[in-house]
């Protein structure tokens, strides 16, 4: 397990703010998951002992006693960047506000992953 982030004397472990961000942003159009998730790298891991490297789908930091996040997402094809990734930091702002209470510093959106619809 990754090393709990520590803000306002509560330790909070990076699967737990993971767990919140992906919850909120199930409601979110356009975003097809939180967090990459390639069919081949799934694959080799599953069918091998081979571990795939992988990005955790939310990043956590403390700066100047504020939460800082790294989203990275999966997005269907379709949606404009920017006003996804405003809806994204909405959704996460609201989420983090209400379940965590503490303030937040910044929401980085990373786009990782694209969908394309089946022509």
């Amino acid at each position: 397990m990754a090393q709990e982030i520590v803000i306002d004397g509560i330790g909070i472990a990076p699967e737990v703010l993971s767990a919140i961000v992906s919850r909120s942003l199930e409601e979110v159009e356009g975003v097809a998951s939180v967090g990459v998730r390639d069919l081949a790298s799934n694959l080799v891991s599953m069918f091998s002992s081979r571990s795939v490297a992988t990005t955790p789908a939310v990043e956590a930091e403390v700066v100047d006693g504020k939460l800082a996040l790294t989203v990275h997402l999966t997005v269907f094809f379709g949606y404009p960047f920017k006003k996804l990734a405003e809806a994204v930091r909405e959704a996460v702002l609201r989420s983090i506000d209400a379940q965590v209470g503490v303030a937040v510093e910044r929401i980085d959106v990373c786009i990782d992953g694209l969908v394309f619809p089946k022509e």
